[in-house]
């Protein structure tokens, strides 16, 4: 089976996009996607966008436990390009977060989840203090980089905090 793009309903280029008005108003988009078949390197999860002229100031990825043997699925978090030509239009797929492999052990690795399951702070550029701006409507997107180890179906959410000045 070839890797492929799958878009949750919030990433859709048909969904309205939230633009907060004016500098410090917080905007929140999000997405789930419900994974039901063992994911590959290469599969991208479209989970939602930002308007154009978007800081990016925080975010969340959630999940189940979809790794449930000796765990080897890698995801990370990032962006699509958008066609702008800002600092950061262009495809980023670990910009949010090289996530490694996931594990839902709890507080394993990076993941802050008290229960087995996956609950990761973005991480990315703004462990370099760079909070990514986009000039044009972007989408935000998981990307697999290898299938799990013992897969079990379960659902991925990503949360991104923003503001346009």
């Amino acid at each position: 089976m070839a890797a492929e793009t799958l878009t949750a309903t919030r990433a859709a280029a048909t969904f309205p996009v939230y633009t907060p008005s004016g500098a410090g108003a917080l905007g929140v988009a999000y997405g789930t996607y419900a994974i039901a078949a063992d994911v590959e390197d290469g599969d991208i999860f479209e989970m939602c966008r930002v308007p154009a002229n978007a800081v990016i100031v925080g975010g969340y990825f959630y999940g189940a436990d979809l790794d449930q043997g000796t765990e080897a699925l890698d995801m990370d978090i990032g962006w699509a390009a958008n066609g702008g030509s800002g600092t950061y239009d262009s495809a980023d797929p670990d910009g949010l977060g090289n996530l490694g492999v996931l594990t839902g052990d709890v507080f394993a690795a990076g993941n802050v989840s008290p229960v087995a399951g996956l609950i990761y702070p973005f991480s990315g550029l703004f462990a370099t203090g760079v909070l990514p701006t986009f000039t044009r409507e972007t989408v935000i997107q998981i990307e697999a980089n290898a299938a799990s180890g013992t897969f079990a179906a379960g659902s991925v959410s990503i949360v991104v905090f923003y503001a346009t000045p």
